[in-house]
């Protein structure tokens, strides 16, 4: 049964969403000096390859130990959208285009490949494509959660950000609003087929907004 790590390693110095604190990962203790190795993670619930909550945004909105367990196992089916411009905006009409709508209805999850994972370290990463809100209505019209290869479903602000884009995140908004879940800041998409799982636990933080996650693609 192939697998597929769809995960960026948590490391000190990797790209962190624009005002997010830095990752720091450290030695805490060494087998030279101590007798025994540990580590200090200090990492931001939305680092690396992570899950929102709709309590990300939402000030009533659930955090993730409200959701079953098995919700974060996901039936996939891959949206690949390639080749995609910088900041150029995933409407509907592209959704309909990449994956079939029968399909999209027997799906837990829609994964968005927009080749984005290329660019990860890079300043391009945060000129990404993104959803718009006829996007999001049509995922949850699909009833499906969404996952990324980019840091944000929705436009990041950057010096290179232009007239007329949704300013706030209103793609999180409208999939919230209906319970959704978002994956951001996947990697090797482009590897997986039309359909698979994913495995995407969080880690077992009480009223946690978001978490990092080790999302693992299974392909039967």
């Amino acid at each position: 049964m192939p697998t597929y790590d769809l995960s960026h390693p948590l490391e000190s110095g990797m790209p962190v969403y624009p005002g997010d604190p830095p990752v720091e990962i450290e030695p805490a203790a060494t087998v030279a000096d101590d007798g025994y190795r540990t580590t200090s993670l200090d990492v931001d619930t939305h680092a690396g390859t992570h899950v929102d909550a709709p309590a990300h945004l939402l000030a009533d909105g659930p955090t993730l130990e409200e959701y079953p367990l098995e919700t974060f196992r996901f039936a996939a089916r891959l949206a690949d959208l390639r080749p995609l411009a910088d900041r150029e905006p995933i409407d509907a009409d592209a959704l309909y285009s990449a994956v079939d709508a029968d399909a999209a209805l027997e799906a837990d999850l829609l994964a968005v490949c927009t080749g984005w994972a290329a660019h990860w370290g890079t300043d391009r990463y945060f000129e990404h494509p993104y959803l718009t809100d006829g996007a999001a209505d049509l995922l949850v019209e699909w009833g499906c959660h969404l996952g990324i290869d980019a840091p944000n479903v929705d436009p990041t602000p950057t010096a290179a950000a232009r007239d007329g884009e949704p300013d706030g995140y209103p793609v999180h908004r409208v999939l919230f609003a209906d319970g959704r879940l978002i994956v951001e800041n996947l990697r090797a998409l482009e590897a997986v087929p039309c359909e698979f799982d994913v495995h995407a636990y969080p880690l077992s933080v009480r009223n946690a907004d978001g978490s990092p996650v080790r999302a693992v693609a299974v392909v039967e």
